[in-house]
């Protein structure tokens, strides 16, 4: 007798002690538990969001495809499936269920079956959201094989004790459900609703909580993609019968759910390379990445609210405005240029070896290079392969090999446009290319080419804010400029090679685009003091003083371009651009602000002159809006400049109204990809166009605010 009463009493007191030895890690035997600090702010990698200014959601940046949602606004089909099948008893015990414990002893010792069910859903939470079996928890003990699930399990009952203390039941459910994985890169209820069923979590019937709930048990081995019959025959043969057991549904409910088959297709709508405005999703992440280490937050999974300028009705109409005008554009292109290939040299002739010497620069072959490596990726290179290729009808799948890929890809002409409120600053659409999934390049912010004439508007500015006025009478005549010692003097031609000696007022000047009378004025003003309005305007890019500045000889990007042309509608204003107006942390707490910089680039009176003769691109007899739609031009003040580079290398178009500065350019990858005429290659009609169907567009969705209109001043 005193035996057993020896054995009751050393095991009443070894169990204690042993938990508190694994408690404490006493001696480092056991393994750290995690901290106060970990279980009071878990890392729940939550995505941020991206929303437009108009309220619609643009993308997610996660490492985890989720987001919180409040208890109060679970589904209650969900929460009642997760507790039916996985801890029926939950909202009695305290973290660990004397019962399940008992039942899995059963299963596994004597019984020798899996257990299952032996875990709470609080456990659980410890295990997976806590690593509790991570390496970073281990001590020397859980080493030993026959001793490691036994640490490892009490562990997670002391984390489950200390969880249920600090948490509420309906806090754990949020957290459990919030965080764990669903398969297909869905992490949290949120984000597997609309993977799956392409709805909010609110919406799920109990078929589909049911559904959910069951890939639970394994993601890949119950996916219901991929595994559909098992993945249904767990929804129906165990979450719906624990339902209708437990009295959530009745009889005839589990009846009607088990008779529906698995409707899903998978909606991936936060695909970084899908969906709308992906070139301005992947500029703003680069910055909050930046943003983020300097204010200690990480957009990966802070779960960030981020508000930006865009306008998704506006964006819409954009990235319709270039799809259409650019397929358009190609067919021309590929009937121009026929069978030959388009990289030319000055003389027009086809330049040998052009895509050897532009192989190392594509991303095709730094593909090759983290494939196979630096010295056998030249070898693949001529190696055909299954490959998805571009095309205006839809993605073609050949197979080709990657030097041929790159040499389909330089024959694709390329676009970047953008549109900015003159008077905020605020980018209401970013178009950086004709596919970001195919092409990374930005053509609005990180590309930069000679912007040609629409350069010239900074020239006339200069000679406004110096004292000349847009009705002052000038001449086509030619002006040389010195180049220095040892060098030939330079007289810049007129496009057609003429000079008329035509008087003209600056205004017919400037609406013409006539080179002779910007040099005389880039003669007269000084290439230096012409660079230093240009750069109050908003041009940030370096520009050389030189006379060439006369016919945009400059690389600017299509942003600081259209930027500059601002202070012309805001009475001499410039605002700095900006594409973000506020951050909130998971909370709603606003955590930053964004205020644009501001400063007079000219004066009001030369804004004003400026507009005026930016009008005469449509207004003018040849001007080169001359050819704008009647539509756009009929009872409307629009103005603009187009400019086109040497070659036709670049077709560039900066519009303005009343409350929207909008600028486009056009061309090939690379300067020597072009048309090889300028009736097809100038920026009137590479550019312009796009311009133009944007602008119909916006006129006539009512919602938006704009119309036609006068230019309003002061």
């Amino acid at each position: 007798m005193i035996k057993y009463w020896l054995m009751f009493f050393v095991t009443v007191f070894t169990i204690p002690v042993y938990v508190v030895s694994v408690g404490v890690n006493l001696f480092g035997l056991f393994g750290k538990l995690p901290s106060f600090e970990v279980l009071e702010k878990p890392n729940t990698n939550e995505a941020s969001e991206l929303y437009s200014s108009d309220g619609v959601l643009l993308g997610k940046y996660f490492r985890y495809n989720k987001k919180d949602v409040p208890y109060n606004l679970l589904s209650k089909n969900v929460v009642n499936a997760l507790i039916a099948t996985e801890d029926y008893e939950f909202f009695e015990h305290s973290g660990i269920s004397l019962y399940g414990l008992l039942r899995a002893g059963i299963y596994s010792i004597i019984l020798r079956r899996k257990a299952g069910g032996g875990s709470t859903l609080t456990q659980q939470l410890a295990k997976f959201l806590f690593q509790t079996r991570g390496q970073c928890y281990d001590g020397v003990l859980v080493r030993i094989p026959v001793l490691r699930m036994l640490i490892i399990k009490t562990k997670e009952w002391v984390t489950a004790i200390k969880l249920e203390r600090m948490y509420s039941k309906e806090e754990i459910i949020a957290m459990y459900l919030n965080n764990v994985c669903f398969g297909n890169n869905a992490y949290g209820i949120d984000a597997a609703s609309r993977t799956y069923f392409g709805i909010d979590q609110s919406e799920l019937s109990y078929d589909q909580a049911a559904l959910l709930i069951s890939v639970l048990r394994g993601p890949s081995y119950y996916n219901p993609v991929k595994n559909t019959d098992r993945a249904k025959s767990r929804r129906d043969n165990v979450i719906l019968f624990n339902l209708m057991n437990h009295g959530y549904i009745t009889k005839n409910d589990y009846d009607n759910y088990t008779s529906k088959e698995i409707d899903i297709k998978l909606h991936k709508n936060d695909d970084y390379n899908s969906g709308i405005a992906p070139y301005f999703r992947a500029n703003i992440k680069k910055y909050l990445i930046n943003w983020g280490k300097q204010h200690g937050y990480d957009i990966f999974s802070d779960g960030l609210r981020i508000f930006t300028t865009l306008d998704s009705r506006m964006q819409k109409y954009a990235e319709e405005a270039v799809f259409e005008h650019m397929k358009n554009l190609q067919n021309k292109f590929e009937k121009h240029i026929g069978e030959s290939n388009p990289w030319i040299d000055e003389d027009g002739n086809e330049i040998d070896g052009f895509i050897e010497k532009i192989i190392p620069t594509t991303d095709t072959y730094r593909e090759l290079i983290d494939k196979y490596g630096k010295d056998e990726a030249l070898r693949y290179i001529y190696i055909p392969r299954k490959t998805k290729l571009f095309s205006w009808n839809g993605d073609v799948e050949v197979e080709i090999s990657p030097y041929d890929e790159i040499k389909y890809n330089q024959k694709i002409l390329h676009a970047g446009m953008i549109s900015i409120d003159p008077y905020s600053g605020f980018v209401k659409t970013w178009v950086g290319g004709i596919n970001y999934d195919h092409f990374k390049f930005d053509h609005v912010k990180q590309g930069k080419r000679q912007c040609g004439s629409t350069f010239k508007p900074f020239i006339y500015a200069t000679a406004l804010e110096c004292g000349m006025s847009p009705d002052d009478i000038v001449y086509d005549l030619p002006t040389t400029f010195d180049m220095g010692p040892n060098l030939p003097p330079w007289t810049p031609k007129n496009s057609n090679n003429v000079y008329t000696g035509e008087a003209m007022t600056l205004r017919q000047a400037l609406s013409r685009s006539v080179n002779s009378i910007a040099a005389s004025l880039v003669k007269t003003y000084s290439p230096k003091l012409i660079c230093e309005y240009a750069h109050k305007l908003g041009i940030s890019s370096q520009i050389s003083a030189v006379p060439s500045i006369c016919f945009g000889s400059s690389d600017v990007s299509v942003m600081e371009l259209t930027s500059a042309y601002c202070p012309f509608v805001n009475q001499g204003i410039w605002t700095q651009p900006i594409c973000i107006t506020r951050i909130e942390d998971k909370y709603g707490r606003v955590i930053a602000k964004f205020i644009p910089d501001k400063h007079e680039a000219i004066s009001k009176k030369t804004a004003s002159e400026m507009l005026y003769m930016l009008r005469g691109a449509a207004e003018e007899k040849k001007g080169t809006f001359a050819g704008l739609s009647i539509e756009l031009k009929k009872d409307n003040k629009i103005g603009g400049k187009t400019g086109t580079t040497s070659n036709q290398s670049d077709g560039w178009t900066v519009g303005v109204i009343n409350k929207l500065c909008v600028g486009v350019w056009v061309g090939g990858d690379n300067r020597c990809i072009h048309f090889r005429n300028l009736s097809l290659g100038q920026g009137a009609a590479m550019a312009r166009p796009i311009f133009e169907k944007f602008l119909l567009k916006l006129y006539a969705d009512k919602s938006l605010g704009y119309k036609k209109e006068n230019f309003i001043y002061g």
